[in-house]
């Protein structure tokens, strides 16, 4: 047989074996890569805990990426009310938000000295910034002609990271150099609260359960916290350090399920984690690769696990109903630093190209 008919046998049969993608929508973006499935190695655990069975394990996956303005770093993202989806422009000092029919965006400038990091969206569709730049909060709100509003932090520069609102609605947020603080919107005026972390430099991703807590993730400490009001006060809080098993892990962004569980993605230690508040147990499972690095974590609607792996450039989905992992590779030197989603819908910013990306699941 000849060496060209071996090599279209060979051809033909890894096409049969690659999971299908569904048809790219063509109004917008760049339909890019093929997923890669792997089950995953064998984990330390600390302790167990069952997990729901998942109906998403053959569920099609289609990227798109999305090209913003030059220049604007995207960094983080959060699907806005009207179909948007919001994304905060750090090199350029805006909030960008991306139409997802059109790939037309609009960029909404924050103020002087801008370097904005997070952003999430309220029940009334205003997008919440934590702006590094500024020291402070900031809202743009849709409804009033994308009107922005600045909350200054008290005292020095806290190198302000991500935000999460509770079950009552109060924004809580971090800050990299070693503080926690809050913004009650209820308080005339609102003020931004803010406290020393416990642990020192390090706090980073945070995230709320279903029923209020909230937690958050200290890189440069490797734990994770809990914060909590002190009793009796009324006001004043706290955060009670939470160690996974793996030391020096890197403990970098946080995410609640729907049953309260907190995952972790663990930079250093290219883990992901989960950790059972009302057992106290743990378990970790390490991603496939060489060397990875699982930057951010999300949690999307069905339970299912989404990370960034940025040794491989792929966005990582987990599924803990059967502990396999599948990896979905992008543009190289993307930089996915966060990950956000709605129902069918997962996001996240190439930071390193000027784009978004987009992973449509159903």
């Amino acid at each position: 047989m000849s060496v060209a008919r071996i090599l279209a046998i060979a051809s033909a049969a890894l096409v049969a074996c690659v999971s299908p993608v569904s048809e790219p929508n063509r109004t917008a973006g760049l339909t890019i890569g093929s997923p890669t499935a792997s089950p995953a190695p064998a984990a330390p655990a600390s302790g167990s805990a069952a997990v729901a069975p998942s109906a998403t394990a053959a569920a099609k996956v289609t990227m798109k990426e999305f090209p913003v303005p030059a220049g604007s770093g995207p960094h983080d993202v959060a699907p806005a009310a009207d179909g948007g989806v919001w994304f905060t422009a750090q090199r350029s000092g805006q909030l960008g938000w991306l139409d997802p029919k059109t790939g037309q965006t609009k960029m909404i400038p924050l103020g002087p000295g801008s370097a904005p990091h997070g952003v999430i969206a309220d029940n009334f569709g205003v997008a919440w910034i934590t702006d590094g730049g500024q020291n402070a909060i900031v809202s743009v709100d849709p409804r009033a002609n994308d009107k922005v509003t600045v909350y200054k932090l008290p005292g020095a520069n806290v190198n302000l990271n991500t935000a999460a609102f509770d079950h009552d609605g109060v924004l809580w947020f971090t800050g990299q150099s070693g503080h926690v603080g809050r913004l009650v919107r209820s308080d005339q005026p609102p003020v931004p609260q803010v406290i020393a972390a416990p642990g020192g430099a390090g706090p980073y991703g945070i995230t709320a359960q279903p029923g209020g807590s909230v937690y958050y993730a200290s890189l440069a400490g490797s734990h994770i916290a809990r914060v909590s009001l002190k009793p009796g006060t009324g006001a004043a809080f706290g955060a009670e350090p939470i160690d996974p098993p793996t030391k020096s892990q890197g403990a970098r962004r946080v995410w609640s399920d729907s049953n309260g569980a907190i995952w972790v993605s663990e930079w250093n230690a290219g883990q992901v984690a989960r950790y059972e508040p009302a057992t106290g147990q743990w378990k970790e499972w390490k991603l496939p690769g060489t060397r990875p690095q699982a930057y951010a974590v999300f949690v999307d609607d069905r339970d299912i696990v989404w990370l960034s792996e940025w040794s491989a450039s792929a966005i990582v989905r987990f599924d803990p109903a059967t502990e396999r992992f599948e990896s979905f590779p992008h543009a190289a030197n993307g930089g996915v630093r966060q990950i956000h989603g709605r129902p069918g819908e997962v996001w996240g910013a190439l930071s390193g190209l000027d784009k978004l990306i987009l992973l449509t699941t159903r």
